[in-house]
Parts: C-alpha cells; sequence; structure tokens
C-alpha cells in the first residue's frame, strides 16, 4: 500500500505528545514482526486508543491498519484521513465485509489492529472478548498479538470528563508475545488470548508511575473505584437499552 498520509501524522503526532510533555512506557515492542501480516489485538478503554497504540509497532518500522466503527469514516472530516491511512470501516450490521478485508490484509502482509472486546471496558479490565481476532488469524495464517493500552482513558473515556491535551500524562504500551493459533477451537484460543491480555493489564498497572489506589481510572481489583466487571456489564446493558429507545423514536418522527 502506498502511505502518503501515515508518516506526516505519525510526525505530527510525535510533535504534538512532546510538546504535551507526554511520555511512553513500552515492553514487548520486539513482538511485532518486522515483515509479514499480523492480528494485532488490543484493549478498548478510551476513545483515543488507536491513536497510540500504533506506536508500539514503530520500533519495527510497522504501519497499523486499524478496524473501526463506520461512524468514523462516514464523517467528512474524520473520514478521507481513515480512508487515506487504509483503516478498515466496520458496520456492526454488515460485519462479514470487514472481517474479510481483515484477513485479506493480513495475507497481503498487513498488521491489523482490532479491539475483541468490541466496546470501551467501564471497568477498565479485560471484558469478555469476540473470537473474530482469533479467527481473522487462524483464516490469514499469521500470528496474533496481544497488546495493552493503559493511560488513555485519562484522556477521553466513558462517563467522565475529558482531558484531551493530555499535558503531563504517561502512556503505557504493552505487547505480548505471539500467539499461533489454528481455529479449530476460536473459543479456547479466544480464552488463552484474555489470558494473555489480562497478565499485560496487570503489568501495565504496576508500571504505571501513578498509584491506581483510590482512582476512578484504575479497576477495583487494583484498589481503584471503577465499576466493577459486573457493574459495567450493567451499565452497558442499561446504555444499550437507552440507545434503542433513542433510535425508535426517531425513526418514530
Amino acid at each position: 500500500m502506498r502511505d502518503f498520509t501515515y508518516p506526516p501524522v505519525i510526525l505530527t503526532a510525535k510533535t504534538l505528545f512532546k510538546a504535551l510533555g507526554m511520555k511512553f512506557q513500552m515492553s514487548g515492542t520486539e513482538h511485532i514482526p518486522r515483515t509479514g501480516g499480523a492480528i494485532l489485538a488490543a484493549n478498548h478503554i478510551g476513545y483515543v486508543d488507536f491513536v497510540f497504540d500504533g506506536f508500539a509497532a514503530q520500533p519495527s518500522g510497522r504501519l497499523v491498519r486499524f478496524m473501526a466503527k463506520k461512524e468514523a469514516f462516514d464523517h467528512k472530516i474524520s473520514g478521507p484521513i481513515m480512508r487515506s491511512l487504509h483503516h478498515i470501516s466496520v458496520d456492526r450490521e454488515h460485519g462479514q465485509a470487514s472481517y474479510d478485508q481483515a484477513v485479506e490484509y493480513a495475507r497481503n502482509g498487513e498488521i491489523v489492529g482490532i479491539f475483541p472486546e468490541a466496546t470501551i471496558s467501564r471497568s477498565f479490565e479485560i471484558k469478555e472478548l469476540k473470537t473474530g481476532a482469533v479467527r481473522m488469524a487462524a483464516e490469514a495464517g499469521v500470528p496474533l498479538i496481544p497488546m495493552v493500552t493503559w493511560g488513555t482513558q485519562l484522556l477521553k473515556t466513558k462517563d467522565h470528563p475529558s482531558d484531551l491535551k493530555g499535558r503531563g500524562k504517561t502512556i503505557g504500551l504493552h505487547v505480548g508475545e505471539p500467539l499461533d493459533v489454528t481455529g479449530e477451537d476460536p473459543v479456547a484460543e479466544t480464552a488463552r488470548l484474555r489470558e494473555a491480555m489480562a497478565a499485560l493489564l496487570d503489568k501495565a498497572i504496576a508500571d504505571y508511575p501513578l498509584s491506581p489506589e483510590g482512582q476512578w481510572w484504575a479497576p477495583a481489583r487494583h484498589g481503584g473505584t471503577a465499576p466493577t466487571p459486573e457493574q459495567a456489564k450493567k451499565l452497558d446493558e442499561e446504555e444499550l437499552i437507552a440507545r434503542a429507545a433513542r433510535r425508535a423514536a426517531k425513526n418514530a418522527e
């Protein structure tokens, strides 16, 4: 793929992050291959995760093609940018097309970034994962790489005020060893992926320069005040009900 937009976007982002005094903690970046395709499966804790996740591939000199919601591609400003970066539009009502495109990308040597939790985790723990990441990697015949991002929830996430300036913030990017998957038992292999991501999350929190104790942005299991996974699941269900009600009211107008 010809990338006229991606390199200057990365350079601009690096310049902005430096100006804002942002710091990065990285580990395991050597696990991202310098050549060949892969599926990069990352956790999802904030609206700007994909902006930072791709930085984990920079030491390997790679660009990541992220799977993102169709709405980002429909927007008059972000849409042309997303397409120029060769990201993949995901229409949840017609997901097969984006799935097939991701497999094709990976087969052709691209690194495809995916959020297997599908939605932002309000508990900041690893939610139950969809099996798509495992199935894509198996079908494309490429490694599945677990990854965890930490600190992006401080910039913009659900239920909390945004702080997009990010002045002085630290972002953790932690990559795990590639998993070889066959797709013969996608549920079991997805469970392996979730275990690997959970271990990376514990590392990210332990390495972070701020204590999680009593912090809204930290999991309850680590002493934070974020909702437990059970509480977060209930909030997600309530959000879906409210969204469906708004959609029905709009259609009735």
